[in-house]
Order: structure tokens, then sequence, then C-alpha cells
């Protein structure tokens, strides 16, 4: 299987409704390690490593996001796998 990275930009009302917490979940339980966080800009931050249709799993799920916030945009790029994160975590 092979291996990718994504960095993603999330917009729209992210921030206080438990957005980070929904991706750490979401992501542990696909097996995806990386971190996530929020920007001044009330924006989210995330970056994806794992297993290539993982992580299209978890790009997918950003356009979705917490049930109580409400998602506007997710710009992604595709980085080089580092394979440097043991776990996913939540990141200030």
């Amino acid at each position: 299987m092979s291996k990718r990275r994504v960095h993603v930009w999330i917009s729209g009302r992210v921030q206080g409704v438990f957005f980070r917490s929904f991706t750490r979940d979401t992501a542990n339980r696909l097996g995806v390690k990386g971190w996530v966080r929020n920007l001044p800009d009330n924006r989210v931050e995330a970056v994806f490593e794992g297993d290539s249709d993982r992580v299209d799993r978890m790009v997918a799920w950003c356009h979705e996001g917490s049930p109580y916030g409400r998602v506007e945009g997710v710009h992604a790029e595709e980085e080089a796998y580092t394979g440097e994160f043991k776990r996913f975590d939540i990141v200030f």
C-alpha cells in the first residue's frame, strides 16, 4: 500500500465546534497519523500521513467535519511523505 502526506486548511465555522477532537478521533479510527490545530484566522490546519486510501478518506471527512460546525472550504496540498509521526495529535 502506498503512503501519502496531505496538508489541509479548512475554513468555515470550524473553531469552537470540536472540529479538532472529531478530526483526531476520525484519524485514530482510520489509522492516520499527523496533527491538527486552530489558526488565528479561524481556519483549521492539519497534516495527514498514512496509507493512500486512508488519507483520501480523511481529506473527504474534512469536507463534512464536526456535526456542530459548517465547512465552507477545504484546500489540500500533497507533500512528500516523511513517516515522522507516531500518532495523531492536537497541537497548539
